[in-house]
């Protein structure tokens, strides 16, 4: 529970992941909506997977099929531009995101105001553009896409290498482990002081339940993910 009186919603995700885009742009709407302190948590999905002995939805056959057509339609609910990219398994498999969330966890550790547009940038380029994300050039083309600040960017890069940052990303996975976690995006929330975890990006008319909020929708004239 946040000291201020407002009840704590922490959002673990993967940028990998794009239905942890989708659970990210609505918790950033209700954010102004709802008496909530939305916490940020990038963590590492493919530790997730690998903790939990889950699998991604590309690998089950007739997941994969329905896989597009869900993101084309969640897509057209939220106002959340999502294209699949020519490549899914590339970027999901073969190049990943541990650098991205590095990256993210480097600039969370210094300057956390920051963390929510270059999320937002990060899934713009592999789920809106079909770009990079997975390598330190890919970095510095996001980056550069939203004005971020190159000293700051230049240090995060340097201090993403080291330990303070590849074990705050562990940590950030090891919680989400132990709280039940499977796959992302993972939401968090306090009931009766109690850490309560839901999974997905279709709960939100349960977590305002949760919360005693109202749950009014996409809120989609308070969409920031635009092209």
């Amino acid at each position: 529970m946040a000291a201020s009186g407002r009840t704590t919603v922490e959002l673990f995700y993967d940028v990998v992941s794009p239905y942890s885009w989708i659970a990210f742009e609505v918790l950033c709407r209700y954010k102004a909506k709802w008496n909530i302190d939305l916490k940020l948590k990038p963590f590492f999905l493919g530790g997730i997977m690998s903790g939990a002995g889950n699998k991604p939805p590309g690998l089950v056959p007739a997941k994969g099929k329905y896989f597009n057509k869900d993101l084309s339609r969640l897509g057209n609910y939220y106002s959340i531009p999502i294209v699949p990219p020519s490549n899914p398994q590339e970027l999901m498999f073969v190049k990943g995101t541990l650098m991205p969330q590095r990256f993210l966890t480097a600039v969370d550790l210094q300057q956390p105001e920051l963390v929510e547009d270059l999320s937002r940038q990060f899934w713009i380029r592999a789920w809106s553009k079909d770009q990079g994300i997975a390598d330190e050039e890919d970095i510095r083309e996001t980056c550069k896409d939203i004005g971020f600040p190159s000293d700051l960017m230049e240090d995060c890069l340097q201090k993403m290498k080291g330990e303070r940052v590849k074990n705050r990303l562990k940590q950030f996975t090891t919680e989400a482990l132990n709280l039940g976690a499977f796959g992302a995006p993972t939401i968090v929330t306090y009931v009766n002081n109690e850490r309560e975890m839901i999974f997905g990006s279709d709960r939100f008319p349960i977590l305002a339940d949760m919360l005693n909020e109202e749950w009014m929708g996409p809120l989609t004239e308070l969409s920031k993910a635009k092209l």
